[in-house]
């Protein structure tokens, strides 16, 4: 999965603009956000929830994972396998250990289980409708494309654009959870 010039200038530019907000203002955004996602139906009333740990400037999750568990909710996290992601269960942060990418992921012995009911996922930026800009890798798009299940991004309200060009790979997120709004697309 190859990426268009014009979406890795797209991607550079975001990730600038996104890496410009401060921790107070991010955590801040982040607990709003965390709030207007238990208005949605589909994740309030999921079991089985993939998420993922915040890396850079990404929405703060902990606090949403962290919420999840209490709630005695089922809460995976994607593992890097070669070219794919699966997500196995976590009980608690200590599941955790720095993987690819420096990424935080579950450890070995954590439980394998892709049948999700909804997927939180890490965006760069979006559009109204959807279309997702990642990291590139297309590891989200892949295991998206094989697992149907309730996507929802959590980003920024200045992560919004007008129009990002989208690949034929590309799957469409079905909810956007910004500080400010919830956007069903």
């Amino acid at each position: 999965m190859e990426d268009s010039p014009e979406k890795k200038s797209l991607r550079n530019l975001l990730l600038e603009r996104r890496d410009s907000t401060s921790y107070d203002l991010m955590k801040i955004a982040s607990e709003k956000i965390q709030k207007r996602l238990k208005k949605i139906n589909a994740f309030r009333d999921a079991q089985k929830i993939g998420v993922y740990y915040p890396i850079g400037s990404e929405i703060l999750t902990q606090n949403i994972i962290q919420e999840l568990l209490s709630n005695g909710k089922d809460v995976f996290f994607p593992k890097v396998i070669r070219k794919n992601i699966e997500f196995r269960k976590i009980i608690d942060f200590s599941s955790l250990e720095k993987g690819s990418f420096d990424i935080m992921e579950p450890k070995d012995d954590c439980l394998t289980d892709n049948s999700l009911d909804v997927v939180l996922v890490p965006t760069v930026g979006i559009s109204p409708t959807g279309v997702r800009l990642g990291y590139g890798r297309g590891f989200y798009d892949r295991f998206l494309s094989e697992h149907k299940t309730t996507t929802i991004s959590l980003t920024l309200e200045k992560q919004i654009i007008k129009n990002i060009p989208k690949s034929e790979h590309d799957i469409i997120i079905d909810w956007i959870v910004t500080e400010d709004r919830i956007l069903e697309t």
